[in-house]
């Protein structure tokens, strides 16, 4: 099992910045690939940014490409999501998830989930 905490979310006018942080206990964390997706009220869950197990390699989604980084520590089994010139429309609950061993964009795909932090970003 691998145990993932979300942190870092709030309430930001539009063109702020937010750092979002997961913790993970548990398994290896250099075992899981990572990624982040998004959630707003009413909608499917979205893929936002994903990271290989070493951090070599990313993807975004085109919404957040130039504006979002995801990077990890596996020293300290953390991945984190810089969130750049954020605009309303990034208003959502945001997830870390893992899967074993590449990313993936697709949120049926992540085996281990957070609980979620909301951001909230006004106009």
């Amino acid at each position: 099992q691998v145990q993932l905490t979300e942190s870092g979310g709030g309430l930001v006018q539009a063109g702020a910045s937010l750092r979002l942080s997961c913790a993970t206990s548990g398994r290896t964390f250099s075992n899981y690939a990572m990624g982040w997706f998004r959630q707003a009220p009413g909608k499917e869950r979205e893929f936002v940014a994903a990271v290989s197990r070493f951090g070599g390699s990313t993807d975004y989604a085109d919404s957040v490409k130039g504006r979002f980084t995801i990077s990890r520590d596996n020293a300290k089994n953390t991945v984190y999501l810089q969130m750049n010139s954020l605009t309303p429309d990034d208003t959502a609950v945001y997830y870390c998830a893992a899967r074993s061993p590449i990313r993936s964009y697709y949120y049926q795909e992540y085996d281990y989930w957070g609980q979620g932090t909301q951001v909230t970003v006004s106009s």
